[in-house]
């Protein structure tokens, strides 16, 4: 028995910060290896595939897809190459561990001029715990404000860094080839790579992405299998298919999967018998029926209804079960329930019962590694754990857009008891803002607990900043701090481990204007109270008895008739209802929302509306668990 490698594949992730190009790059690679038809109509970033993908220009699902390379560096010899699309955002960071468990290199791709960002740490540490190779790519360096050589240098010192970090826990890790690290500089978006480092704001000399496919082919191992013929298969992701259902997207490490064939499946520590219905490879974007594949090869099978991420395919005879992928903790949860407000089922054809919500949920973690879904003392509500905020509002929004309608809790930390203690999620922020600001951001860290780390000032007139702040400072911190910063801030974050409980933070010196009445907003009523308040309700908008319908100048709640009319006489007024004088409302999105509620409120999400409102409705019901909570 010995090791063998398939000399024509390659699997590499690209790994890198939010906006630094990953996607894009990978489009290049695709055109120019020639996966699209010419006479085909090509889109940028074909890979973001989602609505939301699109819209907010992030990618949130790690996505496979196949080059097939024929060229100089490969004699002249076809090269597939399995290239992984990893989101950049710490908050999915269970869809990067599983991209990084497909592939055998990596491919850091660094912006020429942000530099390595915290989410540039988080998957770089990843990969070198795994002992992948890395190949640097210094993106856009055709930006005006690109400083190639502090860059290069920046991303040195971090390699090193980390690996002196991880040197206990990883004891045969070679750092000389962390020092021979290739660098490949590029422009995804002209499509263009070069070898030689071109002057700070130009494009690379070469003009193609042969230099970038050369180093590939040269530095990303082939993959290397056992030549006993076990077949041994590890599920890294999932997905589905109106026609075959479940797909299951595997990594073959040994032997070979054929369709048809009747296999060992090990679900949790237990084996079943179970047969390949349907066998796929990818083709470009497209997956294409397959009949049979070897070691090193990504495919996707069908055939097995309750297959899970980490679940091994073995052979009957020999069982080889392989090792669990191991996903960091969550840090944030949120109480996702139906919607029970006065107005829930106004929306013809949404979707209101606990059980579509549930389902919903349960489909939600097949896919999705990185969350939890836990029962709470009510059946219509479930307590969502995941890696961050933006995850679970990622989440309700992709629900809302489906039709639900739902009552969402205000995000809270996920807690632990150690030693009698209890400890907290902590992260690591670091900031990027113009040297105005640097008072007011040190100052808002301040109030939510946060302790400054370090501090360099590059003389760009910028400062980059690194706090410990816990995870739950963070909820409501991006609005306020964006606000603050006049939009110019940049704030990146990384988990951090547990620390003690910090103790109260404040997250908000306004308080709430609530309705105190069901009925329909008047500009009569709104115009009289607008200098005290701004408002979130529009003129003839319907509210409830405890709905939150603006915010409060002053700290404290306030209930208000808004639904109050102008009283009618037979006399001609000189001034009739004007809507001049009203200040137009601000109009919250769901992450917003999410932000500003107060503990005792929630969010109602609605396919056509978000609104926010307190837990409990009525005013004297209020009154009363406010008192038992005070002697409590």
């Amino acid at each position: 028995m010995a090791r063998a490698s398939r000399e024509d594949l390659r699997n590499v992730a690209i790994v890198a910060h939010v906006d630094h190009g990953k996607t894009t790059l990978v489009d290049a690679m695709l055109r120019t290896t020639g996966a699209f038809a010419s006479h085909g109509e090509q889109e940028d970033r074909v890979m973001d595939s989602g609505e939301l993908e699109r819209e907010k220009g992030i990618t949130i699902l790690a996505k496979n897809t196949t080059v097939f390379y024929n060229g100089p560096a490969s004699d002249g010899k076809d090269v597939t190459i399995n290239v992984i699309d990893t989101p950049g955002h710490a908050d999915f960071g269970g869809e990067v561990e599983r991209g990084l468990s497909m592939v055998d290199g990596v491919v850091l791709l660094v912006d020429s001029s942000e530099g390595p960002l915290p989410q540039t740490r988080f998957v770089l540490r990843k990969t070198l715990e795994a002992r992948k190779p890395v190949i640097l790519v210094v993106n856009k360096t055709d930006r005006p404000d690109a400083r190639i050589d502090g860059v290069v240098s920046e991303t040195m010192d971090l390699l090193l860094g980390l690996a002196s970090d991880i040197a206990e826990e990883v004891p045969d890790i070679d750092i000389d080839s962390i020092l021979e690290l290739p660098v490949v500089y590029a422009s995804g978006k002209a499509g263009r790579a070069s070898l030689e480092q071109p002057a700070d704001g130009e494009l690379p000399n070469s003009e193609d992405l042969e230099p970038l496919f050369e180093t590939i082919m040269k530095h990303v191992p082939a993959p290397s299998y056992e030549d006993d013929g076990v077949l041994q298969a590890h599920v890294t992701n999932l997905d589905a298919s109106p026609f075959l259902g479940r797909l299951a997207l595997l990594r073959i490490h040994g032997g070979t999967l054929k369709k048809g064939q009747n296999v060992a499946w090990i679900h949790h520590g237990e084996q079943r018998s179970v047969k390949i219905t349907e066998l796929l490879e990818t083709r470009g974007l497209e997956r294409v029926p397959a009949q049979e594949a070897g070691p090193g090869e990504i495919v996707a099978v069908a055939g097995i209804e309750n297959i899970m991420i980490g679940d091994t395919i073995t052979d009957l005879n020999d069982p080889r079960p392989l090792p669990a992928i191991h996903i960091d903790d969550p840090a944030i949860s949120m109480t996702i329930g139906i919607n029970t407000s006065p107005m829930a089922g106004r929306v013809k054809g949404a979707k209101v019962t606990a059980r579509q919500v549930k389902d919903r949920l349960d489909r939600e973690l097949i896919g999705n590694v990185s969350l939890k879904v836990l029962p709470t003392e009510r059946p219509d509500a479930w307590e969502v754990q995941g890696r961050g905020e933006l995850a679970l509002s990622i989440l309700v929004e992709q629900m809302r857009r489906e039709g639900f309608e739902l009552t969402v809790g205000k995000p809270q930390v996920v807690t632990r008891e150690i030693d009698g203690k209890i400890h907290e999620p902590m992260e690591e922020i670091t900031i990027d803002t113009p040297e105005d600001y640097l008072g007011a951001v040190t100052q808002l860290l301040a109030a939510r607990k946060g302790r400054m780390q370090e501090m360099t000032n590059h003389g760009s007139g910028w400062v980059r900043m690194v706090f410990t702040v816990p995870a739950r400072g963070l909820i409501g911190f991006r609005s306020t701090f964006l606000t603050l910063t006049h939009g110019a801030g940049i704030a990146n974050t990384i988990s951090a481990g547990y620390e003690p409980w910090a103790g109260e933070i404040e997250y908000r010196n306004t308080g709430s204007i609530i309705s105190d009445r069901a009925g329909v907003a008047t500009p009569y009523a709104m115009i009289n109270l607008q200098e005290r308040m701004t408002f979130f309700v529009q003129p003839t908008q319907e509210v409830y008895e405890g709905m939150v319908v603006g915010e409060n100048t002053r700290n404290e709640d306030m209930e208000v008739n808004v639904t109050k009319e102008k009283k009618q006489t037979n006399m001609r007024a000189a001034s009739a209802d004007s809507f001049e004088g009203l200040t137009p409302p601000r109009v919250l999105t769901l992450e917003e929302s999410l932000e500003f509620a107060a503990e005792d409120e929630c969010v109602e999400v609605t396919p056509e509306a978000i609104r926010i409102r307190k837990v409990i409705l009525n005013s004297a019901d209020r009154m009363r668990e406010a008192r038992r909570r005070a002697k409590n």
